[in-house]
């Protein structure tokens, strides 16, 4: 809450109380321990494995059950569906069959709400009748309070509650769930995962890797469309920015079509790099472009800030040194039809810079008048790298300077693990260009790639003095 500029009055507001009367008690104690030194007055001390001890009940027993799959499948790392099975014993209503519908309205929060369960069975006893399974945490003891008693006698229901006995198996349970009962006790689970089309890209953790076949084929089977599955085995290659990758569960076709902002885009996953994060970012950029803009793209990966603006009738010179994604690029383009509207280059970032930029902005500033509103963009998106590559700017003109207003404006990306990363970013692009930014500068925080990691875009107008080399007398 502090790093995102949140003080601790924040506890009073209404916000905070919304949250904390829709969360159990513990939890929200959790959460206060959990931001406890981060946020200035706040303290909460807690010691760990001895958190609100209290007997287990009837219907925590009840919930535990029918929440978690048979405890035998701790430690399984073939999947085997059979052994989640298990039988519940769960509160039940017996019903006349023309009854069912309206005891179903009236008692809409008693009643079993659980996805993939029915909560309306054959009587085994007799055919006229229904079983309308309750929600065990809500019929403790499987006794009904006098609110629903009331229901049933408006209804002429019983009011006695039967005991049933059902029957879940490894379809009933969610992925979280199956990988909770699965791992060893306490230790962390991996349900999250970057989708990519079909493909399901995990980053799993040393303690999930004997798991991790079984882990693959959960994600198969609990969310529609997913076919293949793979895991990131090694950092991101600074020079192409790709990684290699185990093919964990389904098919090995690594070719995929992606659709963000609604273009669509097609790459080979395993030797371009695509992040479906950076979605947002990507129209955060191309919405500050203008019809007529000029846009030059250092790093363009298979094209998701270029082909964008070439839609938005943008002069577009993109760029990259991977030829996989300059291949992707070429080809994005053509499905797009924009093929003629973006100039494409399979260069390294400081040879485009110091080739194509520069003779671009070398034809084109110079001929600017004042009514003129073109502006010109330079992206730099390879965060790892990017702020290095601003010395390419030093002096890349010769010549008078062209008016302020038309001067080319950058986005360069980079990462920051400082407290500050904002002034990290500005101070780390000052001493690539050599002079100061204060005042002419804007930071954004794109997002949290790691703990203590921060992905941030710096924007500025180059300074004409950096830019510019003037001519000797």
């Amino acid at each position: 809450l502090w790093r995102f500029g949140y003080s601790a009055r924040l506890l009073k507001t209404n916000h905070f109380r919304t949250a904390a009367s829709n969360t159990s008690f513990p939890a929200v104690w959790m959460l206060l321990e959990q931001y406890s030194g981060s946020i200035p007055g706040l303290f909460v001390a807690v010691k760990r494995n001895r958190f609100f001890t209290m007997p287990e009940s009837v219907e925590d027993k009840a919930n535990l059950e029918l929440y978690s799959p048979h405890p035998d499948v701790r430690g399984m790392t073939r999947l085997n569906r059979d052994a989640f099975k298990r039988t519940v014993v769960v509160p039940a209503l017996r019903v006349k069959k023309e009854t069912v519908n309206a005891l179903l309205k009236s008692l809409k929060h008693t009643v079993l709400q659980r996805p993939g369960l029915k909560r309306v069975v054959e009587d085994p006893e007799d055919q006229d009748s229904r079983l309308v399974i309750l929600d065990p945490q809500k019929i403790p003891e499987f006794s009904l309070g006098e609110s629903e008693q009331e229901v049933l006698k408006q209804l002429d229901v019983h009011p006695e509650v039967s005991r049933y006995n059902l029957e879940l198996t490894y379809e009933n349970f969610k992925s979280e769930e199956i990988l909770r009962a699965v791992l060893p006790e306490g230790q962390e689970i991996t349900s999250g995962f970057s989708r990519v089309g079909h493909i399901a890209h995990l980053n799993l953790r040393d303690h999930q890797l004997p798991y991790r076949h079984l882990i693959g084929q959960v994600i198969i089977d609990k969310n529609p469309g997913i076919t293949c599955v793979v895991n990131k085995t090694s950092i991101i290659d600074s020079t192409y920015r790709n990684f290699e990758m185990e093919v964990l569960a389904g098919e090995s076709n690594l070719v995929t079509k992606v659709k963000e902002n609604n273009i669509a885009y097609e790459l080979d996953f395993s030797k371009v790099y695509w992040n479906p994060r950076l979605s947002t970012e990507h129209g955060r950029i191309v919405e500050l472009l203008k019809p007529g803009d000029v846009l030059f793209d250092v790093f363009a990966g298979i094209g998701p800030f270029a082909i964008p603006a070439a839609k938005k009738k943008c002069h577009v010179f993109a760029n990259d040194l991977n030829p996989e994604s300059y291949s992707w690029l070429l080809h994005n383009c053509r499905l797009n039809k924009v093929a003629d509207k973006i100039k494409a280059f399979n260069m390294d970032g400081r040879d485009f810079l110091r080739g194509p930029v520069r003779e671009e902005l070398s034809k084109e500033l110079p001929l600017l008048r004042e009514e003129q509103k073109t502006s010109f963009h330079v992206v730099m998106n390879l965060p790892a790298l990017a702020i290095e590559f601003l010395d390419v700017f030093r002096h890349l003109l010769v010549g008078e300077p062209c008016r302020a207003a038309g001067l080319p404006t950058v986005h360069c990306y980079g990462f920051s693990k400082r407290d500050d990363p904002a002034k990290d970013i500005q101070e780390r692009a000052e001493a690539s260009l050599g002079t100061s930014l204060d005042g002419r500068c804007s930071t954004y925080l794109v997002r949290n790639v790691a703990p203590n990691k921060e992905m941030l875009c710096i924007s500025f107008q180059i300074p004409a003095d950096v830019l510019y080399k003037r001519p000797c007398p």
